[in-house]
């Protein structure tokens, strides 16, 4: 039941999939699949190095999300330990639907032989999935992750950061935020980190050029929103970085 990939799933409503999809596809420099499902919901983000770990999906609710894709060669042993380790389950079709502990969707599907890693970029790359946990599911969330993956919990640049140490052929890396004061969110969500290092405010101009919105500006991060509407951040870790660094 090894951990073979991630899958970044942006979950789009239909009124701003095209504008959003075009968005995502140019601020990764990927071309788009065909589209597939039973009504041609979904689509990947092809990049033109290194195997895809950025799809899409078109829904009929309101609010855009992120999920993850896990791929293994056996979805339903996974699935099964995901459920003894606190998961609930939602759904089995050929892949399986579950929620973590803190209510964060994710699907244990098939492995297809992905294995190679986005080479690295200097100025800029999606490396990572945040999952934001409201304080009191925070251990429980890191805990969970941590045990499904196998993957070593790290302590991140400060103390409401922890993430998971990746295998070295994998394109995205899992961390871990805690949500902490005012914050009246019940349940785990996750966004898209982009990577700048010292190209930031470059980054950022261009993603406003291509109909992003800023939301926060930060000393090591500035949150923006796609043209869908979610949130996700541009950071200062360096796009060339191990996993030794937030």
């Amino acid at each position: 039941m090894t951990i073979r990939w991630l899958t970044a799933f942006l979950d789009i409503p239909e009124p701003s999939f095209d504008a959003a999809v075009a968005f995502w596809a140019a601020v990764t420099e990927s071309s788009l699949s065909e589209c597939r499902g039973e009504i041609g919901e979904f689509a990947t983000l092809l990049p033109a190095d290194g195997d895809p770990f950025i799809r899409v999906q078109r829904i009929s609710d309101r609010i855009p999300l992120v999920h993850l894709d896990i791929h293994t060669v056996d979805p339903g042993g996974l699935a099964d330990r995901a459920i003894t380790l606190g998961a609930t389950l939602r759904e089995r079709r050929g892949y399986v639907v579950l929620e973590s502990p803190g209510g964060f969707v994710f699907c244990c599907v098939g492995f297809e032989g992905e294995a190679q890693r986005l080479p690295p970029r200097p100025t800029h790359v999606v490396d990572q999935v945040c999952l934001d946990v409201p304080d009191g599911l925070f251990d429980a969330e890191c805990r969970f992750w941590a045990d499904l993956t196998g993957w070593e919990l790290r302590t991140g640049a400060t103390k409401e950061f922890r993430f998971l140490a990746r295998p070295d052929e994998m394109s995205l890396r899992l961390l871990f935020q805690r949500l902490e004061g005012n914050d009246n969110r019940q349940r785990t969500r996750g966004h898209l980190d982009i990577a700048a290092g010292a190209f930031v405010d470059d980054v950022v101009a261009a993603h406003t050029a291509l109909g992003a919105k800023i939301r926060f500006q930060g000393s090591a991060w500035t949150s923006m929103l796609d043209p869908a509407g979610k949130s996700y951040c541009i950071t200062n870790r360096d796009p060339l970085a191990d996993d030794s660094a937030k």
